[in-house]
C-alpha cells in the first residue's frame, strides 16, 4: 500500500471513530433536530468561546459561506497572495460573493497589520470598498507555517479602526494550537468568523465548522441552503467531528514530529536547494534547477511514497494520522536512495 504523503485530507476513519459514527444519534439537520450535529456545534463554539457555530460539509463551502456574510457585491477582501480562499476555492469570491480581492505578499502566508493597513481603500466612489481581511492558520502555501498571536491581535486592531470583518480561515488551525500553545478562545476573541476543518488534521472523512456570533450564523444557514449544504442525517459525519475532538487533538504532534524527520533527511540531499521551515506537518522543500518536480514525484511513486508537485520548483509532504513512524522511516530510506 502507497505511503501517502500527498494530503492529511486522505485519512481515513480510525475504528474507534467509525464505531462512533455506527453509534451516533441522528435527525433532519435542515429541520435543526440532528443531535450528533447540534453537539459538535456546540462543542466547538464552546472550545472558541463564540456563540454559535454551523456544521458544514467542507472547509471550501464554510470560508465561502464567510465571505458572503460579511460583504456585498463589489466589495474587495484582503488576503495573502497564497491564501486558500483565493487559489483553491475555483475562484468562489467572485462566484460566490461578487467581491474582488487585494492580495498582499506575505511571509509565508503571513501578513502583518502594517500590510493590511495600506492595502485598505480610501472612502472613495471610484475604489472598491474594502470590507473584509482574511488569514490563513496554519498557511498550507507557507509550509504550514503559524501565526504569532500578537500580529493577530494587531491585524484585529486594525479591523477595528477601519470598520472591517475579519474571517480566519483555520483549516489547520488545531494543527497551529498544538504547535504553538495558544488557546482557541484567543482566536474566538479576535475574529468575527472562524472556520475550523476535521477532514484534515483530526482525520474525519468530511466536515467544516464555521463558528461566530449568533446573528452572523443565522445569517450564514440561509447561505449554507442557498449553496446546497443543508444535509439531512449528517450526524453520522459529525460524530466522527466529536471523536475527533475528544481523541485526535493531542497526537497531532506526532504529525508535527514527523515532519521535521522528512525534512531532516531531505536536508542532506543535494537536489534539495531550500526547505520552508518546519512548524506543523507539511513539509515544502526547493529543488535544484536541474530536477524536474513532476519526474521526481514520480520516482518517489515508483517506491510507493505519493507526494504533491506544487509547483516547477517545489514538492510537498503532509504527515497525518494514517503515517505511521514505521512508513517515516520508510520515506527517510527512499529520500537517502535518491
Amino acid at each position: 500500500m502507497p505511503i501517502d504523503l500527498r494530503s492529511d485530507t486522505v485519512t481515513r476513519p480510525t475504528p474507534a471513530m467509525l464505531e462512533a459514527m455506527m453509534q451516533a444519534r441522528v435527525g433532519d439537520d435542515v429541520f435543526g433536530e440532528d443531535p450528533s450535529i447540534n453537539q459538535l456545534e456546540r462543542m466547538t463554539a464552546q472550545l472558541f468561546g463564540m456563540e454559535a457555530a454551523l456544521y458544514c460539509p467542507t472547509g471550501t463551502m464554510s470560508n465561502q459561506i464567510a465571505i458572503k456574510c460579511h460583504t456585498r457585491p463589489g466589495d474587495e477582501v484582503i488576503c495573502e497572495k497564497e491564501a486558500h480562499v483565493y487559489i483553491y476555492e475555483g475562484g468562489g469570491i467572485a462566484f460566490n460573493s461578487g467581491a474582488q480581492v487585494r492580495t498582499i505578499e506575505g511571509d509565508r502566508g503571513r501578513i502583518t497589520a502594517g500590510q493590511v493597513s495600506r492595502s485598505i481603500n480610501p472612502d472613495d466612489v471610484h475604489k472598491a470598498s474594502t470590507s473584509l481581511v482574511c488569514l490563513e492558520n496554519t498557511c498550507n502555501r507557507g509550509g504550514g507555517s503559524c501565526y504569532d498571536l500578537e500580529e493577530i491581535k494587531k491585524i484585529r486592531q486594525v479591523c477595528s479602526d477601519n470598520q472591517l470583518q475579519l474571517h480566519l480561515d483555520g483549516a489547520r488551525l488545531f494543527n497551529a494550537l498544538s504547535a504553538t500553545g495558544q488557546q482557541p478562545a484567543d482566536y474566538g476573541r479576535l475574529f468575527d468568523s472562524i472556520s475550523v476543518c476535521f477532514n484534515k488534521g483530526m482525520g474525519c472523512p468530511i466536515g467544516s465548522v464555521l463558528l461566530g456570533s449568533a446573528a452572523f450564523i443565522r445569517q450564514a444557514r440561509r447561505v449554507r441552503k442557498v449553496l446546497g449544504g443543508g444535509m439531512r442525517q449528517a450526524g453520522f459525519m459529525a460524530a466522527a467531528g466529536i471523536y475527533a475532538l475528544e481523541h485526535h487533538r493531542e497526537r497531532l504532534t506526532e504529525d508535527h514530529a514527523h515532519a521535521r524527520q522528512l525534512a531532516e533527511a531531505l536536508a542532506k540531499k543535494d537536489f534539495v536547494s531550500a526547505i520552508k521551515p518546519v512548524e506543523t506537518n507539511i513539509v515544502i522543500f526547493e529543488t535544484t534547477s536541474d530536477i524536474c518536480t513532476k519526474d521526481l514525484a514520480q520516482r518517489l511513486k515508483e517506491q510507493d511514497v505519493l507526494a504533491i508537485p506544487i509547483s516547477d520548483s517545489q514538492v510537498r509532504f503532509v504527515t497525518h494520522l494514517d503515517i505511521t513512524p514505521a512508513m517515516v522511516d520508510r520515506v527517510v530510506e527512499v529520500i537517502e536512495q535518491l
